[in-house]
């Protein structure tokens, strides 16, 4: 079979005046805009029978392929020669004429390229789905119940209430067990410490429950453009049970004994969002959110991560490769034993304004720049378990004023194999009485971070640095201990670093040396409801770790920290005891995170962590290696 080059076709609708083109030097021919409807199609050429006339139907938005065959040559003076050589002699007649010039028609796009009008492409079933001949967790799964969060589901956004106006519900449940042996003084001061007497068991075991309902109703296109307007609320209940072996460790009053148990309800986010205007075609914006939310200033949580009522400014530019905010937050109390918000005000306030930069000097790593100011006021506050807290319960016991500055540069990202996140920060500002060292200070204060890693097959490999500078002179007028605004750092092993995931008490004080999730030494009475407390020992940390994906669903942690105070003589000041070395310890941990389906709809995580003391944490502390095994099971629809 041959083509039929600059062939007439003729298509005739039912009314109307037909449309003849003509086929180009490979025989095919292309009508565009038709109308729906029925048409009767036929191809003419010189001596040759038409085809017979086809019946087509064309449809709304279809792309219809048809085949025209024409009969054998038919002419009153027929070719002499054999069949073969009249049809040759008749292609070479063809080709030997001028080509036609085709009438101006649109052409057809591709089927693979067309776009097709939907009139709601939120209802579009989702593809088959038969990569695999076997049965597994694979996407586009038709289908779907209110119940199911892995498909389809009105109630978790992917389909609109009504218009452009979506509902997603976020539910997720957090079951901690967490059991330490952590030594504590038992209050006979007779004893030295490190003495056997000194101490008690110190073993404690800790349960929580937490269970959070997001509620979110927004309106926009749910992918690339910013929503246009949103709101969201995010109760929490916090049920909790912990058990120790010594009395006055979980109240003031001893007469509670060596168990609790407890309950929160606090509110984590109530928030209007607004976008405010649209700046360019590539969805740069400008939009507003007001109310309780939640803010991490930096890629690793290292200054300020908070859930906290306050007004944010936010938004992107030159098509998102620059982020801004510019944020005022107004601190609500904390409870205690579950750190949810309490409906109480504290007498503190922040100002954070920040500018992400993508693909800063290279490809693939993102820098920033920030400015956070910290306004916390005089106060006198009990904790839930009547311990005074503000001021802290160490020398001068007088509310005082601080204001600090803190100026930093952080970047996230990877140059070449490596990825690399750092962070620099200085912090400027006054403590109008601070309680070390029983006067104004100066603060002026430095802290820096290097994390490298570096990916092979299944395997990461890590290694960081942590630097926070400590206070020399604990007498003079200037505080150089460095401490956060209300930190959640992500940073050398996390919750697989037995430093960082316990508080360390500080004998003979009523401070603690760390407060948990922290491995700043900063001497502050809470984390949460405490002051900043720059008159310090400082840290300086060097970590090593492999984080390994053993199966797509289970990953394994290995964690080491080495780890000395920057200067002790904070500590010889307020212990009284002089020449404390500098070594703290060697930290080490291992653990596994394993996801029963493949999504982070459920999460098992556990570990065991250790600290082996040095010998300055041996001289102010104890002997003994401290260990903790926990686990944390969270499930979220």
């Amino acid at each position: 079979m041959r083509a039929v080059p600059y062939a007439k076709v003729r298509l005739e609708p039912k009314e109307g005046a037909a449309l003849t083109v003509t086929t180009d030097a490979d025989g095919i021919f292309r009508i565009g805009g038709l109308a729906p409807g029925t048409y009767k199609l036929s191809l003419l050429r010189e001596n040759a029978s038409p085809s017979q006339p086809q019946t087509v139907v064309v449809n709304p938005n279809e792309l219809l392929a048809v085949e025209l065959r024409l009969a054998s040559p038919s002419s009153p003076n027929p070719v002499k020669g054999s069949a073969e050589e009249a049809e040759a002699d008749i292609y070479k007649e063809i080709f030997r004429r001028p080509a036609v010039e085709e009438p101006s028609i649109t052409d057809v796009i591709p089927e693979d390229k067309v776009a097709v009008t939907q009139p709601d492409r939120w209802e579009s079933p989702m593809p088959e789905w038969s990569r695999y001949d076997r049965p597994g967790e694979f996407p586009y799964v038709r289908g779907g119940r209110w119940f199911d969060p892995f498909n389809q589901n009105r109630i978790k956004g992917d389909k609109p209430l009504f218009g452009k106006t979506f509902f997603n519900f976020t539910g997720t449940s957090a079951s901690a067990v967490d059991i330490r042996r952590l030594p504590i003084p038992s209050g006979v001061a007779s004893s030295r410490p490190g003495s056997k007497e000194f101490f008690g068991h110190g073993q404690q075991s800790f349960l929580a429950e937490t269970a959070r309902f997001s509620f979110d109703l927004f309106h926009g296109d749910t992918s690339f453009r910013p929503v246009d307007w949103r709101i969201r609320i995010t109760p929490a209940v916090n049920i909790n049970q912990i058990w120790t072996r010594e009395r006055g460790i979980l109240n003031r009053d001893v007469r509670k004994g060596t168990d609790r148990t407890d309950a929160h309800l606090g509110l984590q986010e109530a928030f209007v969002e607004y976008k405010v205007r649209d700046l360019s075609p590539n969805f740069d914006f400008v939009s507003v959110r007001a109310g309780i939310q939640q803010f991490n200033s930096d890629f690793r949580g290292f200054i300020f991560t908070q859930e906290q009522p306050g007004v944010r400014i936010f938004g992107n530019l030159r098509s998102n490769r620059y982020q801004y905010n510019a944020a005022y937050f107004y601190f609500l109390e904390k409870d205690t034993n579950s750190g949810l918000n309490k409906f109480e005000k504290r007498d503190q306030q922040v100002l954070i304004a920040n500018l992400y930069i993508q693909d800063f000097l290279t490809h693939g790593y993102t820098t920033q720049f920030s400015y956070h100011y910290n306004k916390d006021d005089a106060t006198v506050h009990y904790d839930d378990n009547h311990f005074l807290v503000r001021p802290a319960a160490i020398g001068a016991l007088t509310p005082h004023d601080i204001r600090s500055h803190y100026i930093g540069w952080t970047g996230n990202g990877h140059v070449g194999r490596l990825n690399i996140s750092h962070a620099a920060y200085q912090v400027l500002g006054f403590d109008r009485l601070n309680p070390v060292s029983g006067r104004r200070n100066d603060i002026n204060a430095q802290m820096g971070a290097l994390e490298v890693s570096y990916d092979r097959d299944w395997i990461r490999y890590r290694g960081s640095a942590f630097f926070a500078s400590g206070d020399k002179n604990p007498r003079d007028r200037i505080a150089r201990g460095f401490d956060s605004i209300g930190e959640a750092q992500s940073f050398a092993g996390g919750i697989f670093s037995f430093f960082n995931r316990e508080g360390i008490p500080l004998t003979g004080t009523s401070v603690p040396l760390t407060s948990p999730d922290s491995f700043l030494p900063n001497l502050r009475s809470s984390k949460d409801e405490g002051q900043a407390n720059y008159v310090n020992p400082g840290l300086m940390l060097l970590n090593a770790g492999i984080d390994v994906d053993i199966t797509p669903k289970l990953r394994g942690f290995l964690n080491v920290n080495g780890m000395r105070f920057h200067h002790t003589e904070p500590l010889e000041y307020l212990l009284f005891q002089s020449k404390i070395r500098s070594s703290i310890g060697v930290d080490y941990g291992v653990g596994a995170s394993y996801r029963p389906p493949l999504s982070d709809n459920i999460v098992i995580t556990g570990g065991i962590t250790a600290l082996t003391p040095g010998a300055g944490l041996r001289q102010i502390y104890t002997a003994k290696t401290l260990v903790s095994a926990f686990t944390l099971v969270k499930f979220q629809f």
